[in-house]
């Protein structure tokens, strides 16, 4: 695509903006800065470096498309590939199971920030920060009950396991001068219905209060929530209510991931309940169909709705924006590109949203006007701001970048 007819759209579409209200190239510049945690787990459909076993544990991934990442040089090699097709610069979140074990097993509750340094300093050499997270599944000990297990043994196994996976993320967000994002799920729950339902939210409860115990300046926590997993659909120890609860109480960031709700629920109405009680979110940007099914996030109604919120609410330099899906059905590389654009797209369209004329209908009790100008909106040129806004931080627009992937993929994934 021609850059001179790019800028030549971008100052139709910028003269549009205005006479609405919105600066362009001030919201271009709020979006180089949004960043967005990549998910390393996409590369590999979340096997890690472990054990090299397919999921277990309330989750699994679906397809066998050819090229995945097979060890830590390819993930790498992958992800450093996905950071120069994309505008901004973004930060990658891994798993516990993705350390740099040297081909030797270390069980979870004994891993240590060396497993990691290799990526600290990958990541310092790549200019990326880094996120984290704990890993309950896929593990002999999971089971269906892990932080919420009355056996003890198993119980301080997975204590054990997060106390360091937050020491871990310490030291990242200490290296990097940025605190870590550390989430922590597990996916305890029943596949039918138990008798003693408080008994194992009281039993996570205690555990998660004895794994924050130890003060850390380099990490920040959220606690993730869901709705139910496949084997445990009958009973989920961490639910919305149980972590709004602790959350809200304990003062913790709460996730909310966008595949974790009822299909007919729109994640974005909790948004403006939960920033009253909790310091800051973490979003999880995924796309449920009918359910948790992690297909790649694409511009839709709920997660449009979702940054609209945020934006609408000031919000959003409260929320940690990263990526959750793992799509084993299509070119792993080109979900990345879908999934992370969509979402630039979806924060850019609420950016331009003409949010004081808005609230000012709004407040004059015009709800005509707010309801007109709020359908007017949708159909500005947006997409010309979005063209713009990759030409100028030197990265395919549009399409192009459908021919990137498929050499890529030529050279090296078909390759695998």
């Amino acid at each position: 695509m021609k850059a001179e007819l790019i800028e030549k759209a971008y100052a139709v579409a910028k003269e549009r903006y205005a006479a609405i209200g919105v600066d362009t190239d001030k919201v271009i510049e709020q979006l180089e800065k949004q960043q967005i945690s990549l998910h390393c787990w996409q590369t590999d459909d979340v096997v890690g470096f472990e054990r090299n076993d397919a999921l277990s544990g309330g989750i699994q991934t679906t397809g066998n498309y050819p090229g995945r990442a097979r060890n830590i040089d390819e993930v790498r090699k992958d992800i450093e590939f996905v950071k120069t097709l994309i505008a901004g610069n973004h930060r990658l979140n891994l798993h516990e199971i993705y350390g740099d074990f040297g081909g030797k097993f270390v069980d979870r509750d004994q891993v240590e920030v060396s497993h990691f340094q290799s990526w600290i300093d990958w990541a310092k050499e790549n200019n990326m920060k880094l996120d984290f997270n704990s890993t309950s599944f896929s593990h002999p000990k999971s089971g269906e009950l892990t932080l919420s297990n009355p056996d003890k043994g198993i119980r301080d196994f997975w204590i054990e396991h997060t106390k360091r996976c937050r020491r871990i993320a310490d030291a990242m967000g200490k290296a990097q001068n940025d605190p870590c994002i550390m989430n922590i799920w597990v996916h305890d729950g029943s596949k039918d219905m138990p008798v003693q339902r408080k008994k194992y939210r009281e039993i996570l409860a205690a555990s998660l209060d004895e794994i924050m115990e130890e003060k850390l300046d380099g990490v920040k926590n959220c606690f993730e929530a869901k709705l139910f997993g496949i084997g445990l659909e009958s009973y989920t120890v961490g639910s919305h209510d149980f972590y709004t609860a602790y959350c809200a109480t304990r003062k913790q960031m709460f996730t909310l991931d966008t595949g974790h709700y009822e299909p007919t629920e729109n994640v974005s109405d909790f948004v403006s309940t939960l920033l009253m009680y909790v310091p800051e979110l973490m979003l999880h940007v995924s796309r449920p169909v009918r359910w948790d099914s992690d297909h790649v996030t694409i511009m839709n109604d709920q997660t449009l709705d979702l940054f609209k919120e945020l934006v609408r609410s000031d919000a959003l330099d409260r929320a940690h924006v990263g990526l959750d899906y793992f799509d084993a059905s299509i070119n792993r590389i080109g979900a990345y590109l879908v999934g992370t654009r969509a979402t630039q797209k979806c924060i850019l369209q609420a950016l331009l949203e003409p949010k004081a004329k808005l609230r000012e209908y709004e407040d004059q009790g015009q709800n005509f006007e707010r309801l007109a100008l709020m359908e007017e909106a949708k159909s500005m040129p947006f997409g010309a701001v979005f063209d713009y806004f990759n030409l100028k931080n030197n990265v395919p627009v549009g399409e192009e970048y459908i021919a990137a992937i498929q050499k890529y993929e030529k050279e090296v994934t078909s390759k695998r």
